[in-house]
């Protein structure tokens, strides 16, 4: 007991009080731990190719909707309170001077104006700090090169003649999508309450009276859908997600995110809104999840068992809107066993310089003998780096609003010491898993570019997600579950109690 009250800088009086101590050492940095709130907080987004609007769809609005709720369990039956109504979710820059907003905006500024003014709709009181929402990712990568609309590294581009990179099928080819919701409603099944609600829609604005969720079975049509369920009071929210690609849209993206409450979110230049109430920073801090895969997308699916997107500049400062200076940085592991890695000692272009052990040694990538070429798929520096070590391959200058850093990881041995998966297959189709990734330590250990003389940047991750990147593969589905995701992190607060215990 002596040992316990110097570890925990408290007078403990029983076994009780010594429990609560090393539980509070750690919290969850999500407002809704595990997913087990029953009043959900869920939006959505839709971007394209560099994170911008662009164009709104016809008569959707501002591609940001939400559903947010709180039960009443009181009454008979079970009554819900919507946060959000309609009318809030089909804003749009048509209607733009409504809801007391005055100075004009572009209509990506205004997209960024209604996640926020959703986010206050949506806000939960909490401590540290207030939180709004879960975050459902849609992207195309359609680009419009003669259009010149996606910046080029941060700076102004010129038209250029498309290529095989970046798929458009013509004018028109970045549009966003159509969505349509289905306001969470209580289910009364066999005796249980389950609560269920679902956004869907589709990319392919020609059908747009025909959309169904039987869309799904038709040929060449692009399709997403994300369900939702919970049985009240009971277990984990469950999100059941599936995404189509056409021959017209053959690049999809759809995520479950994990965001920073404020502040720049992994790959925006906007102030964004989100579940996390505290950004976890490398190297404490845990990821869980339960993850299903049912149909794995095709060979061109980059399904990120997990994704984890900061900001900062090369020389080791926080972003600040720059989109110049600014670099996104992501790293993620993929695990469709169909992806092969591009870095090999005769591709060291494609390899981060260094591989780092647990230990803390560094493998220079010209070692072929140690350096594990197969842990990574693909490597590419920021392009407004200065000294970027040879050989070389700067990151696509377009799919983000300002230059990006990526490295992307395959299940490998040198990974098992965080959790990750070790060899193909793992967590795969019929392997349905729940995980729990040291994701804190691996993010530290892994390279990421800076420039020559600066210090080391600290680590924050402002967005968490997992979910598939459908790359260049006409008619493909991917289809999967989630459940229980939490983010543990340090409990800074205990901590200080603690210190100023033991002072």
């Amino acid at each position: 007991m002596m040992l316990l009250q110097k570890l925990c800088g408290l007078v403990l009086v029983s076994i009780f009080a010594a429990h609560e101590c090393f539980v509070s050492a750690q919290i969850s940095a999500v407002g809704d731990p595990g997913m087990r709130r029953d009043g959900l907080r869920l939006a959505i987004e839709a971007w394209n190719q560099c994170n911008e609007v662009g164009e709104e769809a016809p008569n959707m609005g501002s591609p940001r909707y939400a559903d947010c709720f709180d039960l009443y369990n009181s009454t008979s039956p079970i009554g819900l309170v919507h946060k959000v109504n309609e009318s809030d979710n089909k804003l749009g820059i048509s209607n733009s001077t409504s809801r007391g907003r005055r100075e004009p905006l572009d209509v990506n500024q205004y997209a960024a104006w209604k996640q926020i003014y959703l986010g206050t709709k949506c806000q939960v009181q909490d401590k540290p700090k207030p939180w709004q929402f879960w975050m459902i990712m849609l992207k195309s990568g359609n680009m419009d090169t003669l259009a010149a609309i996606c910046p080029n590294n941060g700076r102004k581009a010129y038209p250029f003649q498309s290529d095989s990179i970046f798929p458009c099928f013509g004018k028109g080819c970045m549009n966003m999508p159509l969505i349509y919701h289905d306001y969470t409603i209580v289910h009364e099944d066999h005796g249980t309450n389950n609560l269920r609600g679902s956004f869907y829609g589709t990319w392919d604005l020609d059908i747009a009276a025909s959309v169904t969720k039987e869309l799904i079975t038709q040929n060449d049509s692009s399709y997403y859908e994300v369900v939702w369920e919970k049985e009240i009071g009971k277990g984990s929210w469950k999100f059941h997600h599936i995404l189509k690609t056409s021959s017209k849209y053959p690049w999809l993206m759809l995520y479950l995110r994990a965001d920073a409450t404020t502040g720049f979110s992994g790959g925006y230049h906007y102030q964004t809104r989100g579940i996390m109430k505290t950004i976890p920073k490398s190297p404490n801090f845990t990821v869980k999840f339960t993850l299903d895969i049912k149909r794995g997308g095709g060979p061109g699916s980059q399904f990120y068992l997990m994704d984890i997107g900061s900001c900062w500049k090369n020389n080791g400062q926080p972003c600040n809107g720059d989109v110049t200076t600014d670099v996104t940085r992501y790293s993620e592991m993929i695990i469709n066993p169909s992806i092969d890695s591009w870095c090999k000692p005769t591709s060291q272009q494609s390899c981060p310089p260094y591989h780092t052990l647990p230990n803390g040694t560094l493998i220079h990538r010209s070692d072929e003998e140690n350096f594990p070429y197969e842990a990574y798929h693909v490597y590419c520096t920021p392009g407004n780096a200065r000294h970027p070590e040879e050989p070389y391959n700067f990151c696509d200058p377009y799919s983000n609003p300002q230059p990006q850093e990526i490295l992307q990881i395959l299940p490998h041995p040198v990974w098992g010491e965080y959790g990750y998966p070790t060899k193909n297959g793992e967590g795969w189709i019929g392997d349905p898993k729940t995980w729990e990734l040291d994701v804190g330590k691996l993010s530290q250990a892994l390279y990421f570019y800076q420039d020559p003389g600066t210090g080391p940047a600290d680590r924050y991750w402002s967005s968490i997600d997992l979910g598939t990147e459908i790359y260049r593969s006409d008619n493909q589905v991917a289809e999967w579950t989630v459940s229980d995701f939490d983010i543990i992190v340090p409990n800074l607060a205990a901590r200080a109690r603690t210190k100023m215990g033991t002072k």
